[in-house]
């Protein structure tokens, strides 16, 4: 994770994804980039090709609101980039810090575990699993207190069995939504450490982190092959934790009346009748 040049650095990889023909230009011929030339990106947006390497070389972090519109348009970001590219001009700079123990106040604790019919769980700022009720254990091997679900969706091969063709989606998914919920000022010492392992020991997520997506995904589908109950299509909602420093409740729920319902509600009752789980005194701080 870059710490230096964080605007640059999203400039390259958003232009290598852009196909000249994407912006009116032809493709044919050598091309010794991917993407767009630097001088195109310069052409498009209006600027000189000198002041766009300045840009991504970092010699210059702070560009006009015009520039970033203009190249708002060439690189065709959505809104969800474009705003992040905006916080990247104008970041507040913090000294880098190491995460104090997340913790979950007993009130959502007891709103998490109250739920019997739907998977739910709490996760921290960097998809640290906080809480989760029975049933969200039972969903995902990756819905456990004190794991993170970023390391165990790349690390740990039950997690790609379970959700197979839905994977790549996954995948992408979570990543962006680190970096988006991280945002581009961030200096915690904890996730350069996550990032770190995880890019030495998953050439996956170190591709698909220097492609610099920042999306928050709040809510979506979520297709498995679950284990016990076979095919399970849940919708899940992310909720902030209001009052947190960037914790998130995660709740899946399934289609009145369709199959994934029925599936959901007997993987609810092998839950509650497999063997009791324990939670220990301190069960509000993470594991290190």
């Amino acid at each position: 994770m870059s710490q230096t040049n964080e605007l640059g650095d999203y400039l390259r990889a958003r232009r290598d994804r852009i196909r000249p023909e994407q912006v009116g230009l032809t493709s044919g011929g050598r091309r010794r980039v991917p993407g767009l030339r630097r001088e195109e990106v310069a052409l498009l947006a209006g600027i000189s090709s000198e002041y766009y390497l300045r840009l991504e070389q970092g010699r210059d972090q702070h560009p006009s609101a015009q520039v970033l519109d203009a190249l708002v348009r060439v690189l065709i970001l959505d809104a969800d980039a474009t705003a992040y590219l905006h916080r990247l001009s104008r970041p507040e700079r913090r000294r880098p810090t190491r995460r104090r123990p997340e913790r979950v106040s007993a009130g959502m604790r007891q709103l998490v575990m109250s739920h019997t019919d739907m998977p739910a769980l709490v996760m921290g700022r960097y998809m640290d699993v906080l809480v989760a009720n029975p049933l969200a254990r039972a969903l995902s091997p990756c819905h456990t207190q004190g794991v993170n679900a970023l390391r165990a969706a790349f690390l740990d091969p039950e997690v790609r069995a379970l959700y197979q063709s839905d994977w790549e989606h996954l995948s992408s998914g979570l990543v962006a939504g680190v970096r988006a919920m991280a945002g581009p000022e961030s200096r915690d010492a904890h996730l350069a450490e996550l990032v770190g392992e995880l890019s030495v020991r998953s050439e996956e997520f170190r591709l698909l982190w220097a492609r610099h997506d920042a999306k928050p995904r709040t809510s979506g589908v979520a297709l498995m092959n679950h284990p016990q109950v076979g095919p399970l299509e849940l919708s899940y909602e992310k909720l902030a934790v209001i009052g947190t420093d960037g914790q998130i409740l995660v709740v899946f729920h399934a289609a009145p009346g369709s199959d994934a319902a029925q599936s959901l509600a007997l993987l609810a009752h092998l839950a509650t009748t497999g063997p009791a789980v324990t939670e220990t005194s301190e069960s509000n701080t993470l594991r290190s």
